[in-house]
């Protein structure tokens, strides 16, 4: 069974960088044909996809952000992270980690909330 964990600072400061990572046990992050993707939801509003990086390594970006956004991974942790920045307000949201296939994500964390204020 896949299990994934986000893990990372609940509270960050505007104009800082946040960074979370999604450890997964029961799998790996290289297996195909899995892709390893971060989705937020803030307040009130929908889900809404960030990126994601890919079991060859390879990395999307949501065009709306990727201009702040970077991802990375560590494959001898299973750990692939977020850096998002400099954050504003409006990036408060709760912030999932999930595995991806041709079928869509059938596997996520739990999420964890992460506030963007001063």
């Amino acid at each position: 069974q896949v299990q994934l964990q986000e893990s990372g600072p609940g509270l960050v400061k505007p104009s800082q960088t946040l960074s979370l990572t999604c450890t997964v046990s029961g799998g790996s992050i290289t297996t195909n044909p899995y892709y390893w993707s971060w989705i937020r939801q803030p307040p009130g509003e929908g889900l809404e996809g960030i990126g994601y990086i890919h079991y060859s390594g390879s990395t999307y970006y949501s065009p709306s952000l990727k201009t702040r956004t970077s991802l990375s991974r560590d494959t001898s942790k299973d750990q692939f992270t977020l850096q998002l920045g400099p954050v504003t307000p409006e990036d408060t949201a709760v912030y999932y980690c999930a595995r991806g296939d041709d079928q869509g994500h059938g596997y996520w964390g739990q999420g964890t909330r992460v506030t963007v204020a001063s």
